[in-house]
């Protein structure tokens, strides 16, 4: 029999039967590895454990506990779960299942509203799966042959994806149940131990809201039963933490069905919690040279031509009047930058001139997909620290350190630096009609900011085909405590739109030179900063923040007069704070105040009243006793002034 060679990851090599499967030199090199062995990587691809190698090749076995080896056990639960709803309603229609972090998804179009007891329902059948331990089969067949297979099972949404397939494609079989997929897969459905199913949502199909709306079944596998426990009670954790199940629980924001989805309404607390932030910000930035404008909200169309907006963004911009009426068009804005580039262009500008910081805050309107939108973190219109600085090339570096510098002390400030990391956004130059279409300006430009990057030394990740349509930019990264990755700040460097506006300024020599833009938030989104507190803080802000800094809690009826005096008192010196005068026990009025997250009570009674001081009760430090209202002034004061976490 034909012997071929296998080279492991340490570089040994094994001379095995051709024919050998992934598995099989598994159990020759041990026992426990063949055991723990999820799939296998032969010369760079992820392959099935009944694999068998035909040739010379590069194997690694990949265990179930290793991030690949975990997506490929999660994908089989996924496959489970499809299997265990076709059992319970056989006219379902299948679309797609796959792995994402920390789980997997599957959606379906079904006749049947699922609720939680229909998981429950799910779960015992896949046990049932599970215990016929059905083995995964993988096969190659001709498109023609999918095509038929997925008719005959009535899945068109599989015949769609068949369609847009080349010749040869793949399937999976576990008993009764068939699947298109690329795998791989673990052996048998037997292997998996530890999943729970999480929740059901709707999903339009392909993410496009023109398509039907499917339902998805969201669940998670691991290894060991012990870890899933593990992170199940972190998962309960950050429900509690939720900002979309805080946020309105401590009344800073909601939504209403008849103002519309993606614009949520800042109550009076959450509105203080921006207006905090936002003096913060502008007062911040002013002491860092910028000026601030204020733009219209609406322009005609033609402003976003010239920007390339129009062209580049116009199904996410939303757009009034009807050209084939005869009507103006105009566009409610996306982005600052065409107004500010306007007010530069007011008069001749000098190299003396520059750089020129502009901010504004501005409140921008996007057309996000419905399946996109979620709480205070993607929405309709938002809030956003929006600048643009306009400055030679020789001054770039130095102004793009400057930016940086304003953004980590922001996050600092807010203890949001351990939360965040930076991606490098890159074009993709096979997408022409994406991007502005002059590859050496952006191949020119990426360079100038991977150079700057460098030298600021910065840790950060690249990715391609994230930067914006005029530039490529630096990404301020975070994840919701669901874990999903979001973008809170961007920084860009943009060496289109000078152009496209005819933005110029006269050099030294007298020559007419172009300049550069850097386009960047210093907070970002002003309601997804808030979501992203509220999280961080599980809605207790620290005392600079909270919406109500301090509850004052009359004991007695007869305490009243007293209590409002010491609310006076605070509310001349700049404290935010509240009585809470109802005729209730101070057990429960200090219970509420707690409930609320509010940082300081002070308790008053007879004592009190006579001396002139308050029982301090501290969120963080508990009881603090008795304490002269001059010294509870000055601590106060102390902790609003330097903004202590």
């Amino acid at each position: 029999m034909d012997e071929i060679r296998v080279q492991l990851p340490d570089g040994s090599v094994r001379q095995v039967s051709k024919g050998t499967t992934v598995l099989e030199v598994a159990k020759s090199i041990s026992p426990r590895l063949a055991k723990a062995a999820a799939c296998g990587r032969i010369n760079g691809q992820l392959v099935d454990l009944g694999y068998a190698c035909e040739s010379d090749v590069e194997l690694e076995i990949v265990t179930a506990d290793t991030e690949n080896g975990l997506a490929v056990l999660r994908h089989t639960a996924a496959h489970v779960m499809a299997h265990a709803v076709l059992r319970l309603w056989p006219q379902a229609q299948l679309a797609i299942g796959p792995t994402i972090t920390n789980g997997f998804y599957y959606d379906f179009d079904v006749d049947h509203a699922f609720v939680p007891e229909d998981l429950e329902r799910i779960e015992k059948e896949m046990d049932s799966i599970i215990k016929e331990d059905l083995a995964i089969v993988r096969e190659e067949i001709t498109r023609e042959e999918a095509l038929q297979l997925f008719r005959e099972k009535g899945q068109p949404y599989k015949i769609e994806l068949v369609e847009e397939l080349g010749d040869s494609v793949s399937i999976y079989r576990q008993g009764d149940f068939v699947d298109l997929c690329l795998g791989p897969h673990l052996l048998s459905t037997g292997l998996l131990k530890a999943y729970k199913l999480l929740n059901a949502a709707g999903a339009y199909w392909r993410g496009d809201n023109s398509r039907p709306m499917l339902q998805r079944i969201y669940g998670t596998a691991f290894v060991k039963k012990g870890e899933l426990d593990a992170y199940l009670v972190q998962l309960e954790e950050a429900r509690k933490r939720d900002h979309n199940k805080l946020g309105r629980e401590l009344e800073l924001f909601m939504t209403s069905d008849v103002v519309g989805q993606g614009l949520p309404l800042l109550m009076p607390k959450g509105a203080k919690v921006l207006q905090i932030l936002q003096r913060f910000i502008e007062d911040e930035e002013e002491r860092r040279g910028y000026m601030h404008t204020k733009t219209p909200f609406m322009a005609k169309k033609e402003l976003y031509e010239i920007s390339g907006h129009w062209q580049h963004y116009r199904d996410g911009m939303f757009i009034i009047g009807d050209e084939d009426k005869g009507d103006e068009v105009l566009a409610l804005r996306p982005m600052t930058c065409p107004f500010q580039f306007q007010i530069y262009k007011n008069r001749l500008r000098s190299y003396r001139d520059l750089p020129l910081r502009y901010a504004e805050t501005s409140p921008l309107f996007r057309n996000e997909s419905s399946g996109e939108m979620h709480g205070l973190i993607r929405v309709r219109q938002f809030t956003i620290s929006e600048g643009h600085l306009i400055c030679t090339l020789d001054q770039l570096e130095e102004e793009f350190r400057g930016v940086i510098q304003l953004i980590e002390y922001v996050m600092e400030t807010l203890g949001l630096t351990d939360d965040i990391w930076f991606r490098f956004s890159k074009w993709d130059p096979n997408k022409k009609d994406k991007y502005i279409d002059n590859p050496e300006a952006w191949e020119l430009t990426q360079r100038q900011m991977k150079r700057i990057l460098e030298n600021l030394e910065m840790e950060y990740d690249e990715a391609d085909d994230e930067a914006a349509f005029y530039g490529p930019k630096l990404d301020i990264q975070a994840r919701n405590v669901h874990g999903k990755e979001d973008t809170i700040i961007t920084v860009q460097i943009d060496f289109a739109l000078p152009e496209r506006f005819d933005m110029t300024y006269v050099a030294k020599d007298g020559s007419s030179q172009r300049p550069v833009v850097i386009h960047r938030t210093s907070i970002g989104c002003y309601e997804r900063t808030l979501a992203m507190l509220i999280e961080k803080y599980a809605g207790a802000f620290p005392v600079w923040l909270a919406p109500v800094q301090v509850r004052v809690l009359p004991i007695a009826e007869r305490h009243h007069v007293y209590a409002e005096e010491v609310r006076e008192r605070l509310l001349s010196q700049g404290v935010r704070v509240e009585v809470d005068l109802r005729n209730e026990k101070i057990g429960y009025k200090i219970r509420e105040a707690q409930l609320q997250k509010i940082p300081y009570m002070l308790v008053l009674g007879d004592q009190e009243m006579e001396g002139h001081t308050a029982a301090v009760r501290s969120r963080q430090m508990g009881d603090q006793g008795a304490m002269p209202l001059q010294d509870f002034e000055t601590q106060i004061a102390e902790e609003i002034r330097t903004k202590a976490r």
